[in-house]
């Protein structure tokens, strides 16, 4: 008696030779952590902070407006850059950190730029320059992901590996 078993693969290795292939190249899958993550960056200047919001900052509470989001220069400066291993979201704006992590400006002087003198109600006119002893920023973290985002980052890698 001869029992014969043919084994039908040709799915299987197919579905393997996809996976292998899409694993050796994960540069599609960082592109989409990376929007997901640019996302929710934007979604952090939408609402003001989360979980927690941001402390108002004087010149929201003097004018108006958003904090943060006085010329939206921050805001728009945020990158995203993908390669096959990795995702970077961040920004080149000089004042970033100090936003994001809160800490102290050093003290420094203020000139005038395009005037002969500094001008304010109640000085002595004409001011040349005035010692500024720094300025302290609380820390307004913009460039953090939520436990959501991470789900969602999750769900977007596990998709990507179970295509067919």
């Amino acid at each position: 008696m001869q029992i014969r078993v043919e084994i039908h693969d040709d799915a299987v290795r197919k579905g393997l030779a996809d996976l292998a292939r899409r694993g050796a190249n994960l540069r599609p899958l960082m592109q989409d952590i990376g929007e997901e993550a640019y996302r929710s960056v934007q979604k952090n200047f939408d609402i003001g902070g989360r979980p927690t919001p941001w402390k108002t900052s004087d010149r929201v509470r003097r004018e108006g407006g958003k904090t943060l989001s006085d010329t939206a220069r921050l805001r728009r400066s945020i990158t995203v850059d993908a390669d096959s291993s990795h995702v970077r979201v961040g920004t080149n704006v000089e004042y970033a950190r100090i936003h994001q992590l809160g800490g102290k400006t050093k003290p420094h002087v203020i000139r005038p730029r395009h005037a002969k003198g500094l001008f304010w109600p109640g000085a002595q006119h004409p001011v040349k320059a005035v010692k500024h002893p720094g300025s302290v920023f609380p820390a307004r973290p913009f460039l953090m992901l939520q436990d959501d985002d991470m789900r969602r980052i999750e769900r977007i890698a596990a998709d990507y590996i179970g295509k067919q």
